[in-house]
């Protein structure tokens, strides 16, 4: 684990979850009537805005003391999750409700932009992202009449 996640972890108090855990860890959160905010880290040390997210996360928790509580996803689950959360780009950050995803915000953002954002995700009435949807136009092969 690179040295910004490990400090996430160890100083800040940040959770890991893996596959295995994430569904505890959300209903946790659900318990607790505070959205979840996920964090894919993707390859750390080729990424240059993972550590601007890794700096931005805590600020986020602290901003929204109360109504998001946050983890890390464990690099080893997020190829298995990625599709799940709807979580393509890396680095990223995912706002769960219960064990749906409300908002992916990949890479990084201003200030202002992840404050109106989230603000969006947290309110009841913001809509879950959709998942993959099969075909929109079906073609048959038949014989004519």
């Amino acid at each position: 684990m690179s040295p910004i996640l490990r400090q996430l972890v160890e100083q800040r108090g940040l959770p890991m979850v893996d596959a295995d855990r994430l569904d505890h860890f959300l209903d946790e959160a659900a318990a607790a009537k505070t959205h979840a905010i996920l964090f894919f880290a993707g390859e750390a040390g080729q990424r240059a805005e993972t550590a601007d997210v890794a700096v931005v996360l805590p600020e986020l928790l602290q901003y929204f003391a109360g109504r998001l509580r946050g983890a890390l996803i464990a690099p080893a689950a997020e190829a298995k999750l990625r599709p799940r959360l709807h979580a393509y780009a890396s680095p990223c950050l995912v706002v769960m409700r219960r064990r749906e995803t409300v908002g992916v915000l990949p890479k990084i953002y201003d200030w202002a932009d992840y404050i109106a954002r989230i603000e969006a995700f947290l309110a009841p009435s913001a809509a879950l992202v959709a998942g993959p949807q099969g075909p929109k136009v079906e073609f048959t092969h038949g014989r004519g009449a």
